[in-house]
């Protein structure tokens, strides 16, 4: 067999001696060598869970792994090409294009013929492969070529396509809790071939659990944040302590998780509207906080909390969509903090303010109505007329005028086109303002009901 492309990362766990691993981030030389040593994704990796029985038995199928970073994807591919016996074919959608794929297919059926061993293509970042470059894959999947996995911080749904998403099974990884992070950093702690353990290191329980807090699940972060910290520990009597101090200056003001444009990204508007409509000011509050935290741009959420006030608000209290309005333009004019701060009462404002969807739901109805319906002709008594021919045609005839009559509303009189019927749509809701509107409205309906039965 010839020599493996230096594009492929076909290393297994087997043979990294201490001499190797010498020079390696300690999250690369941490990984798990085990099913049992991954920490977390106990939904997949458990006792008698499908994927776990699939791998243990070497039962081979394409995948693909969805999940925040640092959760393990890479490792798990790793995993199972070496419980497998396959040989282990690495790009990366970013790095990689059509011609690395042909490579990596090429050595695969190298494999195939000279070893007649399974090989296991493993793509990280996939979603970054535009639909050529995916659909690339397929016919080597079909015939057995390769082994497809796929890793991806992306939903699947939205950014595979449907030939290769129909082809493997999707595998959601969740992010680790800070119980799961605190057992990767103890791990690494202890270790004495790959780990810290001869460095002796002091570091109080309390800084440990700061540690594993500010990876925000991300397990490759800890071990990053780790080593930095290692690097800056005091020296005392030849052991290496991690104060207070030291963590802090590692730790910074690093941001929480936020893809922007990504997965977490609309998770987190989502859960924001959702607070708001929900009426929890609290909850409302915190999603906004948390996006602010992870660097989301705030005009973003300014749009954002006006469609909240047409959409969930409404006429049950209309001064929500003016208090939306102004924190939009504060943020504009003066920026961060005291545009943050505006955005925040009226965010804390709408989850208070009584809900009504009435507006949106009308919307919708009447624009389905108009999508379906033909292009019906304005009736003449609403039309304008002001030319002499238009008035001679009959524009605008019979028109009465709203002021002149009695509590300035033309009972009786119909406003749709005549092939198209009266229609209702605004339904007002018996909260806030809305009440009195609807009060209003039935008065109205009454009045129209005695002007046509008198007719």
């Amino acid at each position: 067999m010839s020599d493996t492309p230096d594009m492929f990362n076909t290393a297994s766990d087997a043979g990294q001696e201490s001499g190797e691993l010498a020079w390696r981030p300690l999250a690369d030389r941490m990984r798990p060598r085990t099913l049992d040593e991954i920490a977390g994704q106990s939904h997949l990796l458990g006792e008698n869970k499908p994927l776990r029985q699939a791998i243990e038995s070497g039962k081979l199928h394409s995948m693909i792994f969805w999940g925040p970073p640092g959760t393990g994807k890479t490792t798990l591919a790793r995993m199972i090409a070496r419980y497998c016996d396959a040989e282990f074919l690495s790009i990366s959608a970013v790095l990689s294009g059509v011609k690395e794929i042909r490579a990596a297919i090429a050595h695969a059926q190298e494999v195939q013929q000279q070893q007649n061993r399974p090989s296991i293509l493993f793509v990280d970042e996939v979603h970054r492969f535009n639909k050529s470059q995916q659909d690339a894959f397929l016919p080597y999947v079909e015939n057995g070529t390769v082994t497809f996995i796929g890793a991806t911080t992306e939903n699947p749904s939205f950014e595979l396509n449907n030939a290769l998403l129909s082809r493997a099974r999707v595998y959601v990884l969740k992010a680790l809790d800070s119980d799961d992070i605190l057992q990767v950093i103890q791990r690494a702690l202890s270790d004495p071939q790959r780990g810290l353990a001869q460095l002796q290191l002091e570091i109080a329980p309390e800084l440990l659990q700061r540690l594993a807090e500010a990876a925000d699940g991300d397990a490759r972060r800890a071990l990053n944040l780790l080593e930095i910290a290692t690097e800056l520990a005091e020296e005392e009597e030849g052991r290496a302590r991690i104060t207070e101090q030291t963590l802090a200056e590692v730790l910074g003001s690093g941001l929480r998780r936020f893809d922007k444009q990504g997965e977490a990204f609309y998770d987190q508007i989502s859960a924001l509207h959702k607070s708001v409509r929900g009426s929890d000011p609290d909850a409302a509050l915190y999603w906004f906080v948390r996006m602010i935290d992870g660097g989301c741009d705030p005009l973003y959420i300014a749009r954002r909390v006006v469609r909240m006030a047409s959409e969930d608000i409404g006429n049950a209290d209309p001064r929500a969509l003016t208090i939306a309005l102004h924190a939009w333009d504060v943020q504009d004019r003066l920026g961060s903090p005291e545009g943050e701060l505006t955005i925040a009462q009226a965010v804390i404002y709408m989850a208070c303010a009584p809900k009504s969807n009435a507006v949106y739901t009308a919307f919708n109805q009447a624009r389905a109505d108009v999508q379906q319906a033909g292009s019906d002709e304005v009736p003449i008594h609403l039309r304008n007329a002001p030319t002499r021919l238009m008035k001679e045609l009959g524009y605008g005839k019979a028109y009465r005028y709203a002021h002149d009559e009695p509590e300035a509303y033309a009972a009786g009189e119909t406003y749709f086109p005549e092939s198209f019927g009266e229609r209702r749509y605004y339904y007002p809701v018996d909260r806030g303002l809305e009440i009195k509107i609807a009060e209003k409205l039935a008065h109205l309906r009454d009045l129209d009901k005695k002007a046509r039965g008198s007719e």
